[in-house]
């Protein structure tokens, strides 16, 4: 029986050293592609402290004497601050209307049953082969009849239309995981469809939001087509249409352009850093319980 023994702890020992190097390996590979994310950023923020002489002799170089003279220059001379709060406001808008409306939609599809629920489904699928490129025409002449070009409107109504399939798609297969027993004591309970869905659907569907919210966010924060068409003016100009405009007026002044950029990542990342939790918990787990 001796050699058996030695025979299973071989191969436990063989097993335990593939494991890890796989993860050895695993890690190597990680860290390498994260590197390619995180040095560029890095070297846009360290660039930011130097003047635009030192950005274009020394780009690589630590800034060991940093100055902030491109950060008075964005607040003061091209009005960084005003376009933040645009695009503020306008992404944010985006994010509330699309969680109410596609909230809504999902919380219908996912628990009703009725016979135009499959083409609904059917079209929702389809809508999402149309290019935005294709709808920007149609779209502009709506805007230029009811006056809202160059209103904060003008951005947040599009951008809505333009995310509320991918919302609804992604809460209603959320939805659909959630217990029906749930649904049924909430009934007994007295509560009517809307409390329902505020009191029941909507904390249990947190996961789903958050990952919904951020995506939606990003997209509306960084969409630079929409912005140059439909609020092409300065006083609703949002932050990437700004940096479009520097990158071409100021496009000698390299430490600008590096602070400019800084300034335009940096919120993305503290937002994904408070509900990235979120994220994966909120792709995944339908598919899961599915």
């Amino acid at each position: 029986m001796q050699p058996v023994i030695n025979n299973e702890h071989t191969i436990r020992r063989v097993k335990t050293s593939r494991f890890s190097l796989g993860t050895l390996f695993m890690y190597i590979v990680l860290t390498a592609w994260s590197l390619t994310t995180i040095y560029p950023l890095f070297w846009i923020v360290n660039n930011s402290f130097k003047v635009s002489s030192d950005v274009m002799n020394k780009s690589f170089s630590l800034a060991l004497e940093p100055v902030l003279v491109n950060y008075t220059t964005a607040f003061d001379r091209i009005n960084i601050g005003k376009s933040y709060i645009n695009s503020l406001i306008m992404s944010g808008g985006t994010v509330l209307f699309v969680l109410l409306f596609g909230g809504l939609a999902a919380y219908v599809l996912s628990r009703f049953t009725f016979k135009a629920k499959r083409p609904i489904y059917s079209l929702l699928y389809a809508t999402l082969l149309i290019p935005a490129f294709a709808t920007v025409v149609p779209v502009y002449e709506i805007l230029i009849k009811t006056g809202l070009v160059n209103t904060y409107w003008g951005l947040i109504l599009p951008q809505t239309a333009g995310n509320l399939t991918f919302a609804t798609l992604v809460i209603a297969g959320y939805m659909t995981t959630i217990a029906k027993e749930l649904e049924e004591a909430a009934f007994i309970d007295g509560c009517n469809r809307w409390q329902m869905f505020v009191k029941i659907f909507f904390p249990v569907s947190r996961p789903a939001f958050a990952s919904v919210s951020i995506f939606v966010f990003l997209w509306s924060y960084n969409d630079l087509f929409s912005a140059l068409i439909f609020v092409n003016k300065e006083s609703v100009r949002p932050i990437v249409a700004l940096l479009n405009e520097i990158s071409s007026q100021y496009g000698t002044d390299f430490g600008l352009m590096a602070t400019a950029v800084a300034l335009t990542v940096i919120p993305v990342l503290i937002i994904y850093l408070f509900i990235s939790k979120f994220i994966e918990k909120g792709l995944t787990e339908g598919a899961i319980k599915g």
